[in-house]
Parts: C-alpha cells; structure tokens; sequence
C-alpha cells in the first residue's frame, strides 16, 4: 500500500526551515514523522549531552543501549521477534536522527541491525533467529560483522577466512579488520571461504581461539568501537552456520542495507554543522556587521541548503523505492556516494567558516568532518559506487 502524506503543513509565505528547505517531513506519513520525532528527541536529551566528552575520551557510550532499545531502534525494519516492523523510510531517518548527534552512534545501530540482525533474520535458520533477535533487539546481545579482511579492503571475493568441515562441525581460521563493535560484541557474523563458496558463520565471543582486539589511536569514529578479529582454529557447530545463503550474495545483500541506512546518516551530520554554523555567523560581527550579512557566507550557506535538500530528496526517494520492492543496489550506491560526498564537504566548509573556532570540539562540525572520513570510505569507498553505477550504465564490469 502506497505510503499516504500528512496534509502540508505550511501555507504559502509561512517560513522556511533552513535545514528542511523543501519540506520534506511534509511528505512523511503520520508514523514516520512521529519516529522521527521520539528519535530526535533522544538525541537532543542523551546523546548530544555526551558525545563530545565521549569523543574526546576515545569511548563508545554503551550506557545508550538499553535506550536505543526500548525505543525499538535495533532490528527496527525486521517484522516479529520482538523487533518494531518500520519501513524503510523510517529506518532512514532514524540513522538521520542519530548520525546528527555522532556517526559513531549511527554505526552501532546500523550494524546490529543492518549487517547482524539482518543477515540471521534473512538467511538465518528458525532456531537461530528465535535465539538470537529477540535479544539483540532489547539490546541483551551486540553483534558485530566479519567481512573485511586487512589486504582484501574493496575485493570482499578475495577472501582468506576460510571454514572447513571437520564431523559436524567447522573449523574457521583467518582474520578482519576494521569491524565496528567488534571488541564489546557478544556476536559476530562472519563470513569465510568454504569448499562451498562463502559462507555466513554466527560465532560467540566465548569460543576458544576467538579474539576481538580493539583498534586504538583512531582520530574518526573515536566515540565507536572498531576492532580487529582473529580466528585460530575457531570451532563453529553446524547449527550455528547460516543456511540460507551460498556466496558473496550474503554480505553484499547485507551491505546494500547498511549503505541505506548511511545515505540517510550523513544528511544528519551536514545539517548538524550547518544549524550551528547559521547560529554562529549570525552571532559573529567582523568589521561592523554580522558575519552572515557577507555575500561570499551567503553563497556558501546557500551552496550548503542546496546539496543538503538534494541528498534528503534522493533519500526520501530511495526509502519509497525501497517499501515498493523496486530498490536496487544500484540505486543504494549513487545514494551514498553523493550523500557522503555532501556531508563531508558541507562538515569541512563549516569547519572552514568557523574560523579558529572550527577546530575546537566546543564545536561540532570538526567532530562530523572526522567521522564522515571513515563514513565515505567504508561499506564502499566513492570509487567502487562510482564503478558500481558505470556498470549500470554501460552494462561493462570496470573492477
């Protein structure tokens, strides 16, 4: 059933909001406007309160857990299992709420429930989705993803992670890199090289020869946990093995999910940095005037609203695709790489416009600008969307 609009909300001439310009939450049903409203007020009330000390101290605040849980925000797109059941768009803007207070808290969310709960809700045996998504969903179990390997990076083929049967079970032995949650999580979903093809692989933090280092000296993501995973002759029972799935189709579908949720994130960090950058230049007097009453700040305030109502156009575009069952990766790929590239150069030019300022932490816009140089990196750096739409269009693979 198609999604239907709230009757619009402004009469012509009524102002605009500058970090809404073409009223988007106009075109929002009634539930999603009111998940975005429960979320944004979350992260007014408790993330932003923290984040920077939180930042500063190198530290994920995990006491944000159980309340990202019991506002339905992990697993929210999975129906039953005690997850909420939203739809797409209401995922999206969930991770526009949270990566407005940090990307680091949009990265928790979306790897549980993106890259963990949703590859065992989708590939998962009964058993195992009964035992595992109830609990991640009320936050009793974080899970993390193992896909990236150190020398692998953009060629997930290229696996080394390899299983092997022994009996009834399997044997894992490789490792992966820079894997979000991966020191605090109970869970990690790992994929790995069989005589099958890959295969998916739930693997408990207590097993012997698993280990999940932390990753220190990190100047981006610094309020997220990322770590390191080594398998030495981990053993995994075969009920532990998600059936569902044979190949690269499994952590790509995984992805393609993940890299969703981010086309939405960013737009909430870019308008994180442009609200305090307007409340900063209309409060700073250089040479007798506000610093927002010079036409070189208009324009690139101006420059800004333009790329931020495109990217939320795209996103709110894409979520509908998504719900109707017409999204393609494709589609999730020119999304992200156009929504992360806005974000990262909306956070460097308000960073730029702060002046001395903008490299304080009493500011945000330096916090965002180093957090969205992993965001447009991971889960597909710009070059492999880029590549990823050429094949689209040429119908040629260039990787």
């Amino acid at each position: 059933m198609a999604a239907t609009p709230r009757p619009a909300a402004k009469a012509a001439g009524a102002a605009i909001d500058p970090l809404d310009f073409y009223d988007v939450r106009g075109a929002l049903t009634e539930e999603e406007r009111l998940v975005q409203e429960s979320v944004a007020r979350f992260v007014d009330a408790e993330v932003l309160p923290l984040i920077r000390k939180a930042f500063e101290e190198h530290r994920f605040p995990r006491e944000l857990v159980p309340q990202l849980a019991a506002l339905g925000l992990l697993g929210s797109s999975i129906h039953g299992y005690d997850c909420a059941g939203l739809n797409g768009v209401s995922y999206g803007l969930i991770c526009q709420e949270l990566e407005r207070g940090d990307s680091g808290i949009r990265s928790f969310v979306s790897v549980q429930s993106s890259l963990c709960m949703y590859p065992i809700y989708a590939f998962g045996s009964e058993e195992q989705k009964r035992r595992y998504l109830p609990r991640m969903a009320g936050g009793e179990l974080i899970g993390c993803f193992g896909l990236t390997e150190p020398h692998g990076g953009s060629d997930p083929a290229n696996m080394k992670t390899h299983a092997k049967k022994r009996g009834g079970d399997w044997v894992l032995n490789g490792s992966k890199m820079w894997i979000t949650n991966g020191a605090i999580a109970d869970l990690a979903v790992v994929w790995a090289m069989s005589p099958e093809g890959i295969r998916g692989f739930i693997v408990e933090k207590d097993s012997p020869g698993f280990s999940a280092p932390e990753i220190q000296h990190k100047f981006s993501l610094r309020a997220s946990v990322t770590s390191a995973l080594f398998f030495d002759n981990v053993v995994v029972p075969e009920e532990r093995v998600l059936p569902g799935v044979v190949g690269l189709k499994g952590p790509l579908s995984c992805l393609t999910q993940a890299r969703y949720g981010i086309a939405w994130g960013v737009i909430g960090a870019a308008q994180a940095c442009l609200k305090e950058l307007l409340e900063y230049s209309a409060t700073r007097t250089l040479f007798g005037r506000p610093l927002a009453q010079n036409q070189l700040i208009q324009a690139r305030l101006a420059e800004m609203a333009r790329r931020i109502t495109t990217a939320q156009l795209l996103a709110l575009q894409l979520g509908r695709m998504k719900d109707s069952g017409a999204m393609q990766p494709a589609h999730v790929s020119l999304a992200k790489w156009n929504n992360c590239r806005m974000a990262l150069d909306v956070a460097r030019d308000c960073r730029d416009m702060l002046g001395g300022a903008g490299i304080s932490g009493e500011f945000a816009p330096i916090r965002h600008m180093l957090n969205l140089e992993s965001v447009i990196t991971y889960e597909g750096t710009e070059s492999i969307h880029q590549l990823t739409i050429g094949r689209q269009l040429t119908g040629l693979n260039a990787f």
